[in-house]
């Protein structure tokens, strides 16, 4: 479990990713897509952080902005204490053995023309002075810790399965140690039968090794398994950050609200009973965000100042933090959280 006495090894506070959109002969700056628009967050040492939003709002772009694989817009990002957003070029690859990333798609985020003892080893090729012999031993041992049989070690990606091939890119992730990993979807490219192999192997490792964890993952039911606290994402902003527990027992912000309501029961009796909450209309383009909440023109608990003034994102309970104006302020008020809610079966 996480020590919350500890300062936090992840400090995300108003990050930013924005894209210029260019028009014109000249590439005249028209306008940006605002991917990521200050976003705010902490993660603490041995914590897994679940990112959880539908396609497109930006969860992933937020992991590589944290990763430098991006470059930030604005917005501070500190891993154990040193400021990453802002770092030279030196100073972000002294800091890579400390944050690695486990990629989405395992077929593409591997080089076909390598072995696995090759892709592995790439990471200590280019940050340590092992010797030949003592980068084989390391690559033996991270696929022993993978569940990889070592004779597998000079074969190539494309004869190995999805899940197979996952596990060389979380071994590759490992060889330098780190201490804070970004798994970005490591489940969606793979088969439903082993994905529970996948997310089991990445608890394990986190028990043995102490690692932390940026789960970004679309699929609620995985993220209700791994995550310790979740994160809700909407066209670019955190609308909703709580405990795991609290978000799915009793989820506050009116998106969290229709997005778990579509999550099916494997209860066929409650799946019955299960109400679910359908929006209307579109998610509204990053480029051209509404006025006021960016949730305003979907959200059914809608009222007149959410199409004027963007809320604040705030402290509503101890530890749960909301962005919407049903509960702005409420916080002043003691014990009265109770706004109206739609119960989920």
């Amino acid at each position: 479990m996480p020590d919350a006495t500890k300062p936090p090894l992840v400090q995300v506070q108003g990050l930013k990713m924005y894209f210029p959109i260019t028009a014109g002969v000249f590439r005249k700056h028209v306008g940006d897509v605002k991917a990521v628009d200050n976003v705010s967050f902490d993660i603490h040492e041995g914590e897994t952080l679940g990112l959880v939003g539908e396609s497109g709002c930006g969860k992933s772009t937020t992991g590589r902005a944290i990763l430098r694989l991006y470059e930030p817009t604005a917005g501070s990002v500190k891993i154990d204490g040193i400021e990453i957003a802002k770092a030279d070029e030196r100073q972000l690859r002294r800091m890579r053995p400390t944050m690695q990333m486990v990629f989405q798609d395992p077929q593409a985020s591997l080089n076909p023309r390598m072995t696995i003892a090759g892709i592995i080893s790439e990471p200590l090729d280019e940050h340590t002075q092992l010797s030949k012999k003592e980068k084989l031993l390391r690559v033996y041992e991270l696929m022993d810790q993978v569940g990889l049989n070592r004779t597998f070690a000079n074969r190539y990606p494309h004869e190995f399965s999805g899940g197979q091939r996952q596990r060389i890119g979380i071994a590759r992730a490992l060889a330098l140690n780190p201490k804070f990993i970004i798994c970005d979807e490591p489940i969606a490219a793979l088969d439903v039968s082993i994905q529970a192999q996948v997310v089991n192997l990445l608890e394990e490792l986190q028990d043995r090794l102490g690692l932390t964890y940026l789960f970004i993952s679309h699929d609620l039911s995985m993220v209700r398994h791994i995550a310790d606290r979740v994160a809700v994402m909407y066209l670019g902003q955190i609308v909703e950050l709580a405990p795991r527990d609290a978000v799915y027992a009793q989820p506050l912000h009116p998106y969290t609200q229709a997005l778990l309501s579509a999550v099916p029961e494997p209860d066929p009796e409650a799946e019955v009973d299960r109400h679910r909450i359908l929006l209307t209309g579109d998610v509204p383009s990053p480029a051209n965000p509404p006025k006021g909440c960016n949730f305003c023109t979907r959200c059914p608990q809608v009222k007149p100042i959410c199409h004027e003034i963007e809320p604040r994102f705030q402290e509503v309970e101890p530890g749960r933090y909301v962005s919407c104006h049903i509960y702005q302020d409420q916080n002043t008020t003691a014990g009265n959280t109770a706004a109206p809610q739609t119960e989920l079966v």
